[in-house]
């Protein structure tokens, strides 16, 4: 298996607005995205990648200069992997209201000619695809081979199947939900207010006082990497270690290597991740419930699919738990989808659609397979 080497982001500028699900529109926005692999003839070949929380469009490679600039999901996408970009033509797009490039809350605002912050307007999955297409669009894409996506970019794959339906032939979500769970929305509203509370939040305009929220920052990443852990791997890594050989009899400072972990997650992420997107992002999370437009009845939303799935979790995942791709499952058999599922024993938690595990990338490769077989035919 190779490395896809070195990629260069490119960018779209968008002069139409693009409408947004809350009535707002977000208006002269930029996309920067990345592609791997070739187009073949007939545009057959396209995958799309959508993204979660704190990714963005670098979904694999390396750029230039940078050691550490391995995009995200290199584990899967690459030559002769799983996603093989020898097959393949793979698109990551950042997603509007993200810190990474696309128009978001530290650009500026056209209307006013000052930096949005917390004037951004809010955005949902649906408005993420929207954007998405419109990439689709300038790069003469009329129909996907696949949208893949894991937790967020999940919901976001299965939005395309509701929303797009004759643009894609497979969607392939990972560790997801058809929406969040109550517990889910709590932990998200917890870890919004560590960083609303922040004195240097300035009600989202922080970047005119020259600040960063990093102590609101530091513990909403602490509260979100718990939820992405399994309790087993916690145990296994740091169970009751202690940082030094005797107690320091301490409230507030660092006594168990877990609390180091946490701290050193929630300092890391503070430097690179803007405030104004965890609130968005987190937030259109809570809002994904497309069956809500039917009543609550998930079959029923299903029903406008043509796309074939594959759906996969991971039995340690207690925050997009197996039982939520399950309900997806029933409902899509429910209208008689061509669906498979499978449900991998991984003791990583949420954060093992990440990682390199030989079932999962198996079952992946598998599937990827198969699409092939259908253009290269």
């Amino acid at each position: 298996m190779g490395s896809i080497g070195h990629v260069t982001p490119q960018r779209l500028k968008f002069s139409e607005a693009l409408p947004l699900r809350s009535g707002a529109q977000l208006r002269d926005y930029e996309l920067v995205y990345e592609t791997y692999g070739r187009l073949n003839a007939d545009k057959s070949n396209a995958v799309l990648v959508c993204h979660a929380l704190n990714a963005s469009h670098h979904v694999a490679g390396t750029y230039e200069g940078q050691d550490k600039s391995e995009g995200w999901w290199d584990n899967l996408i690459g030559p002769g992997k799983p996603l093989d970009t020898d097959k393949f033509f793979v698109i990551g797009i950042n997603n509007p209201g993200s810190c990474f490039g696309s128009t978001g809350p530290m650009h500026l605002n056209p209307a006013t000619g000052r930096v949005y912050g917390a004037d951004f307007p809010v955005v949902t999955v649906q408005d993420w695809v929207d954007a998405q297409a419109r990439v689709l669009d300038a790069l003469g894409i009329t129909q996907l081979a696949a949208v893949l996506g894991g937790s967020l970019g999940g919901m976001q794959a299965l939005d395309w199947s509701l929303r797009y339906p004759d643009r894609m032939r497979h969607c392939i979500a990972i560790a997801t939900a058809p929406s969040l769970s109550a517990q889910n929305i709590a932990f998200n509203e917890v870890a919004r207010r560590a960083i609303i509370t922040d004195p240097d939040f300035h009600e989202g305009h922080f970047y005119a006082h020259g600040v960063v929220p990093k102590r609101g920052l530091r513990v909403a990443r602490m509260i979100g990497h718990i939820t992405y852990l399994s309790d087993d791997v916690m145990e296994q890594k740091f169970g009751r270690q202690m940082r030094a050989a005797e107690l320091g009899y301490s409230t507030q400072d660092i006594e168990f290597q877990i609390e180091s972990y946490l701290r050193y997650q929630g300092d890391k992420f503070s430097e690179y991740f803007d405030a104004n997107t965890y609130l968005l992002i987190t937030r259109a999370l809570d809002y994904f419930d497309p069956a809500r437009e039917h009543g609550g009845d998930l079959s029923r939303t299903f029903a406008s699919a043509k796309a074939k799935f594959l759906l996969a979790s991971f039995t340690t995942d207690w925050r997009f738990s197996p039982a939520r791709s399950r309900e997806i499952v029933k409902a899509l058999l429910d209208n008689k989808r061509d669906v498979s599922y499978a449900e991998i024993d991984a003791p990583h938690g949420h954060d093992a659609f990440l990682l390199e595990d030989p079932r999962y990338h198996g079952v992946l490769r598998a599937y990827f397979e198969r699409i092939a077989k259908e253009f290269q035919a």
